[in-house]
């Protein structure tokens, strides 16, 4: 898991508790999550010096958090581009998705609507953090 982190992303700690409370989930849970979201989030955030990393959330197929872009056969449905603070705030509730695609602090390629999913997916690691 620890393969999920990267130096100089805040955003590389709420992913790695991401992908701990998916592996946490029973498989009826897990199936659960999957046909509710059934849908595949690349991640490309920016730090403060202008370095990228990339994260998939592949809550389509697998229900697995893992770096690097979507892998073949999986395409993202869309991809979110955002700074590490931007993610940061939307990870812990204190911004909005709409509000960060309306000030131009989220962009997206791909299926617009799916990023609306993402909210719902970031709550899944945050309830299950409060058990």
């Amino acid at each position: 898991m620890s393969d999920l982190k990267v130096e100089g992303f805040k955003a590389s700690e709420f992913i790695t508790q991401l992908s701990s409370t998916f592996d946490g989930l029973t498989a009826a849970e897990r199936q659960a999550q999957l046909k509710k979201t059934n849908a595949v989030f690349e991640l490309r955030i920016s730090n403060a010096q202008k370095e990228e990393a990339i994260w998939t959330i592949d809550m389509k197929e697998k229900g697995v958090v893992y770096k690097g872009p979507a892998q073949a056969p999986v395409k993202a449905g869309v991809t979110l581009l955002m700074s590490d603070d931007t993610f940061s705030q939307l990870a812990s509730g204190k911004l909005d998705g709409q509000r960060a695609f309306m000030t131009g602090k989220l962009k997206t390629k791909g299926n617009t609507i799916l990023a609306t999913k993402l909210g719902a997916v970031l709550e899944i690691a945050k309830g299950k953090a409060k058990l």
